[in-house]
């Protein structure tokens, strides 16, 4: 997605906007993602010949640029859901806000 390109939640049948995407799941797969690139660099590390602690250490930090390059995708959606569940949550705010100082009628 470009820089200058706001997302837009979708709207569903019944006018009102859609809800976001799910977050979990996509925090769940990066998360794990990271999870298993620092063990897989850590273990190829131990069986280089480093001892624990510090196979540990440059395990993890090797794992953050390869992780930075290899998840791209996943962070990429995880950032869009994030990003549709604030605007959906401040549309909310916005609806609540209106409703309580009687600019809106109540639905």
């Amino acid at each position: 997605m470009a820089e200058h390109e706001t997302p837009v939640t979708p709207a569903d049948p019944s006018g009102g906007p859609a809800t976001p995407p799910k977050v979990l799941p996509w925090l769940v797969l990066h998360t794990i993602g990271r999870l298993g690139i620092f063990a897989l660099v850590t273990l190829v590390l131990w069986m280089a010949g480093l001892d624990f602690f510090s196979g540990a250490l440059f395990g993890l930090l090797l794992s953050m640029p390869i992780a930075y390059l290899a998840l791209r995708p996943s962070r990429e959606r995880l950032s869009e859901a994030l990003v549709a569940r604030s605007l959906a949550r401040r549309a909310e705010k916005e609806q609540l806000r209106a409703r309580l100082s009687g600019d809106q009628p109540s639905a």
